[in-house]
């Protein structure tokens, strides 16, 4: 049985992370939320979150919350990871962060400090579909110079960080394979789009889960490329499976949800 310590574990993702872990017989022995929850001092079963008596804490409790723990769990904020991770690794617990927001340069200092210590997986999307999507993407390289490729994404009213961290994944994918060298957030009045820009373009509202659609439009016709999730479980789903990876690893490093699918 392997046991996680999830942080961020009363959030939307979180909820649903424990409450999947649970189902699929993971053991949950650490419950981590942001200073100031409500949340904190409660246990998983009072907040209605699983049937387990185990008290949420904030992260100044994070070595004792991964004690126990195989495999930390993080679906939080980038300002939470960037302390919280280095403490984790230096504990010697496997990591599972699904955290987005990070710039290139925060992102680039976590995985140096976690590389050298402990197998992890980071990743901007656990959704095994998303991750088939990134390898279908790979073969509009075929496609004449003349097809303009764009991306759009859109994600519920409270998600912080735009565009989504899956979507800046495509563009950096799509880039390399398509030549783009600049990225449009958007465009208002006079903006005609040029040869080396890729489109991404994001969309808050309501309660959408996530969708990520690319559009490759040619001269006479238009191909696209379109993933929905449903339910946040398809997330916890694979981020669950990459708990299951990460804990036959021996080697340290940071692993992508790429080399867990090996596609």
């Amino acid at each position: 049985m392997i046991k996680l310590c999830i942080a961020g574990a009363t959030g939307r993702m979180g909820s649903t992370l424990v409450r999947e872990a649970l189902e699929k017989g993971f053991q949950i022995v650490g419950a981590i939320a942001a200073p100031g929850e409500p949340s904190l001092g409660k246990t998983l079963r009072e907040l209605g979150i699983g049937n387990l008596d185990l008290t949420v804490v904030d992260p100044t409790e994070i070595e004792k919350a991964v004690r126990n723990a195989d495999v930390y769990v993080s679906f939080t904020s980038p300002k939470a990871e960037l302390t919280n991770l280095p403490v984790v690794a230096n504990a010697g617990k496997r990591i599972v962060m699904g955290t987005t927001g990070f710039t290139d340069e925060e992102l680039n200092r976590l995985k140096e400090i976690v590389s050298k210590r402990v197998p992890a997986v980071f990743s901007s999307n656990f959704s095994l579909g998303i991750n088939f999507m990134l390898k279908m993407l790979k073969t509009l390289k075929m496609l004449p110079k003349e097809y303009d490729v764009s991306i759009v994404e859109a994600h519920h009213v409270g998600k912080k960080d735009a565009p989504s961290g899956t979507a800046l994944s495509m563009a950096r994918l799509l880039s390399e394979v398509r030549g783009y060298g600049k990225t449009v957030h958007g465009r208002e009045g006079i903006s005609p789009r040029k040869p080396e820009e890729i489109e991404v373009l994001a969309v808050r509202g309501g309660g959408i889960p996530g969708i990520h659609r690319v559009i490759a439009a040619g001269p006479y016709d238009m191909i696209t490329i379109e993933h929905t999730a449903f339910s946040r479980s398809v997330f916890a789903q694979g981020a669950l499976y990459a708990a299951e990876w990460v804990m036959k690893q021996t080697k340290p490093g940071v692993y992508s949800m790429e080399d867990v699918l090996e596609v």
